[in-house]
């Protein structure tokens, strides 16, 4: 997915929304690091891709909270 497409799709969701993306993402995070650990994980650059994930959505969520105050 593209990331300006992914962005697009995140800044259409409600923050509630978005915080249950976050949590998933981190699940998603530590069953890959868990993976990595334990030498079953093939594609390690998947790491990378989370984590930025995550940032991305929590940039969006403290966007969408300061524009709300």
């Amino acid at each position: 997915m593209k990331t300006s497409k992914y962005l697009e799709e995140l800044r259409s969701q409600s923050v509630a929304d978005l915080n249950a993306q976050l949590i998933e993402a981190k699940k998603e995070l530590f069953n890959l690091r868990f993976q990595n650990a334990t030498n079953q994980l093939t594609n390690t650059n998947r790491i990378r891709e989370v984590r930025k994930n995550i940032a991305r959505i929590q940039t969006i969520i403290t966007e969408k909270s300061n524009v709300a105050e």
